[in-house]
């Protein structure tokens, strides 16, 4: 399962939806809104996401980590909009019957996520100036 959200991540609800009693270990990955980046504070993110293709590359990563790492269940949320400092911008879980697995298939999934779907972050920093992080998409477009 892959998802898109405009709200706050409910990591708990999450959390609790990859319970299995065939699993013998969860990895959670969430990645959360920091205040400095390159040394400059930051006051605020904001995400843009084309959503039909994050969708369907997100499901195609999930399944992927399905066939390489065998695990039980697996979700990924990503934000899209204006995210504050300490926000979670996107959230990882896999559970899976030992912890190899589920870290395994864990990173798997975040890093292709964060290569392939097509999510654009823009910083807003504290002094005024905002610009595009690791975008190389957009240098190109």
């Amino acid at each position: 399962m892959f998802a898109i959200s405009e709200v706050q991540i409910a990591v708990d609800e999450l959390r609790e939806s990859l319970g299995d009693p065939g699993a013998g270990g969860m990895c959670v990955f969430e990645g959360w809104v920091r205040n400095t980046n390159d040394g400059r504070l930051v006051e605020r993110l904001e995400y843009e996401v084309y959503a039909p293709l994050a969708m369907s590359e997100g499901e195609k990563v999930i399944a992927e980590a399905q066939q390489i790492y065998p695990h039980l269940k697996a979700c990924c949320v990503h934000r899209s909009g204006l995210l504050e400092i300490g926000d979670c911008a996107v959230w990882v879980g896999v559970a899976a019957p030992h912890r190899d697995e589920a870290f395994k298939a864990c990173r798997y999934i975040i890093d292709q996520i964060k290569h392939r779907l097509p999510i654009w972050k823009k910083e807003h920093y504290v002094d005024g100036d905002s610009g595009w992080v690791n975008c190389e998409r957009c240098a190109n477009v």
